[in-house]
């Protein structure tokens, strides 16, 4: 068996991994903050996340994923300050912070299902859960790691001797910086809120009782309550983005170890941001690409899931429509292949070809998830023409494609009804592209996509398909 290495951000350095008990994983991944539409940025952990579990069920091992959803007020930063996220959502649609949490929960996993990522096994939402935070919380007080100012609990970092160990953060710096007044509450500016009942936002809908007063939960607690109800005090990984180290995972570690008093999670992931060409995408800007514009644009979202497997998830993925364009083209080329591939009447004969083939994938995602190593195999294997059959590489295709996650088996040829008007607006679409009139070509894309068809522009001409 090929051993299993990933590169932990708590030890700096790639690991063997081994299981808390064997045979098993207890996974972790942060979820969604359910007041808008995940961007593809958001959309690219998840991927990541997905083909680290993929990865771990092809090695036979069997996966207890848990993700939190958090529908309750989260600050737009991490560190206590900023809007209350579904706050804002509310006011920004006119309903309640209840309704904008099932509207973008429900979004959020039709997104998840276009980009075939598996659901987890356990989906927890924080407000099913305030009595779990609440006891996590009782639990530090009594470990004497909290203190209440001004009706809010605070957690006391200077009483956790190994805050920041996550990022690297120096305690005695962070000590040092107590002078720079940020909350007078706080002893220390990065000391954090687990539980808020003096909250600046006066029209708060979503308060529970609670031993310190009617209130809601800071941002932090959940995670560390839910985790531990579903996963134990004790498990193998903990994934998300690199954004959340320095802060978010830093004070989930503080609160859960000492609350504990032992070593919480074996194992963090952190996948690295989708970069567009003025930075880091982020929702706070308000400018965000969804999935369902580059659905809009004629891509499918397999499209973009074959983008991301193209980059290691530790690398800063640059996106652009050309390099989406590639992907698209490379997938469908792929997914052509494999209708070839699947009429194949031949029988596997070299069992020890496929089996060396087989080994070199593992090896590829067994290494820290080398996707694109373990991509560029299939066409490799796809080149082949003395080791292997027809039938020997589609079924290796398929093998391979459990990790991939590119839905190839449900493969089929489309056959597409295209209406006159439809094949007119193309035409004149052809036309205004040779002419380099991109802007009459765009609305000539969003009349075709309102007319429920997508159009992809390859290398064999442009193709019309129906929009799912």
């Amino acid at each position: 068996m090929v051993e299993i290495r990933l590169f932990n951000t708590l030890t700096h350095k790639k690991e063997d991994f081994i299981p808390i008990k064997e045979g098993h994983v207890g996974l972790y991944t942060c979820g969604p903050t359910v007041y808008w539409y995940a961007h593809i940025g958001n959309l690219r952990t998840y991927i990541f996340e997905d083909i680290l579990k993929r990865m771990f069920l092809h090695n036979g091992l069997k996966v207890k994923h848990v993700m939190n959803i958090t529908d309750v007020g989260h600050l737009t930063s991490d560190a206590d300050e900023g809007e209350d996220k579904m706050l804002k959502g509310a006011k920004r649609e006119g309903k309640t912070v209840w309704e904008v949490a099932k509207f973008y929960e429900k979004a959020f996993f039709d997104d998840t299902k276009k980009l075939n990522i598996i659901d987890p096994d356990v989906t927890c939402k924080a407000t099913d859960h305030i009595k779990n935070m609440i006891h996590l919380i009782q639990r530090l007080e009594k470990n004497h790691m909290t203190y209440v100012a001004d009706g809010n609990v605070y957690y006391d970092i200077m009483k956790f001797h190994a805050y920041g160990k996550l990022a690297n953060l120096n305690l005695e710096e962070l000590q040092a910086g107590s002078r720079i007044e940020v909350d007078k509450n706080k002893h220390n500016p990065h000391d954090f809120v687990l539980w808020f009942t003096k909250s600046k936002f006066q029209d708060q809908e979503m308060k529970w009782s609670s031993p310190w007063g009617t209130g809601y939960p800071g941002w932090h607690i959940e995670c560390s309550a839910m985790s531990m109800r579903y996963l134990g005090e004790e498990f193998d990984i903990h994934c998300g983005g690199i954004d959340h180290i320095p802060v978010h995972h830093t004070n989930e570690i503080a609160q859960s170890e000492g609350a504990t008093g032992h070593k919480w999670v074996n194992y963090w992931l952190h996948g690295e941001f989708l970069v567009m060409d003025k930075g880091k995408m982020s929702k706070s800007s308000g400018e965000i690409l969804t999935l369902a514009v580059l659905e809009k644009n004629g891509y499918h979202p397999l499209d973009y899931r074959y983008l991301c497997l193209n980059t290691h998830y530790k690398t800063p993925l640059t996106f652009s429509y050309e390099s989406l364009d590639a992907a698209r083209n490379a997938l469908n080329s792929l997914k052509s292949k494999v209708l070839e591939l699947k009429k194949s009447k031949d029988k596997i004969e070299h069992k020890l070809d496929m089996d060396k083939y087989r080994r070199e994938f593992l090896e590829s995602i067994d290494d820290d998830l080398n996707i694109p190593k373990a991509l560029s195999l299939i066409w490799k294997l796809i080149r082949e023409e003395k080791e292997l059959n027809d039938k020997e590489k589609y079924d290796l295709i398929l093998e391979f494609d459990s990790v991939f996650g590119l839905n190839l088996e449900n493969v089929v040829e489309e056959k597409v009804d295209v209406p006159d008007e439809v094949k007119k607006l193309v035409s004149e679409r052809e036309i205004a592209r040779k002419k380099k009139d991109f802007k009459k070509s765009d609305e000539l894309r969003d009349h075709i996509y309102a007319k429920g068809f997508l159009i992809d522009d390859t290398s064999d001409g442009t193709k019309i398909r129906k929009r799912q």
